[in-house]
């Protein structure tokens, strides 16, 4: 006998299942940076990652699904021609890199991972050309937004705010609340599916 799982229907333009669909909040921006997102094979099913709704955010942003240098060699030749940013925070090693404020008005491509810290930590080993890379860290002081998915330390973002906020930080008259008020339609939405006792986790 089929499951329920198997007779969802889904919404054909924002992926989600009708009973979730998100189209009524989607108001897509345009950015003069590309956006590009490194993503954890891990994380392309997960019900709660928010790169689905960065795509419908701001449409010209690219996923590459890889882990290995091998996945990401396409990219790195694309790159080539670029002025490109990680999206990261800074260490101690990092700190020669980090973008300065003439360099941050050049570039044209933003580059994010997507995954878990534990994930991303093994996708930053085995993709060290990533490490020579400028590194764009984030100045963001409210905390994220993302409640409906737990993470081990306080400075985490979502995808999509990491991307936003970094676009912001480049353009800070950018308005950035459309992309915003859609992450708050999808969290506000699985809050109100959950069982009250699990909605008290978060």
């Amino acid at each position: 006998m089929p499951s329920d799982l198997s007779k969802r229907t889904y919404c054909h333009h924002c992926g989600y299942p009708q009973s979730a669909c998100v189209c009524a909040a989607v108001k897509p921006i345009a950015v003069p940076q590309q956006l590009v997102v490194l993503q954890h094979p891990s994380e392309v099913s997960h019900t709660k990652n928010s790169v689905r709704l960065l795509q419908l955010a701001i449409p010209q942003t690219q996923v590459i699904v890889g882990e290995t240098a091998a996945d990401f060699a396409a990219l790195r030749q694309q790159l080539l021609a670029t002025q490109c940013a990680l999206v990261y925070p800074p260490d101690d090693a990092q700190a020669e890199v980090t973008v300065t404020q003439t360099f941050a008005q050049a570039i044209d491509t933003l580059l994010l991972l997507d995954g878990t810290w534990r994930k991303v930590h093994r996708m930053l080993c085995l993709n060290p050309w990533l490490l020579q890379l400028p590194r764009l860290s984030l100045s963001c002081d409210n905390g994220s937004q993302y409640r409906i998915r737990k993470a081990k330390r306080s400075d985490s973002l979502s995808t999509l705010e990491a991307a936003v906020f970094a676009l912001q930080q480049l353009q800070p008259s950018l308005d950035i609340l459309p992309c915003l008020a859609l992450l708050d339609e999808l969290v506000a939405q699985r809050l109100a599916r959950m069982p009250a006792e699990v909605r008290k986790r978060y």
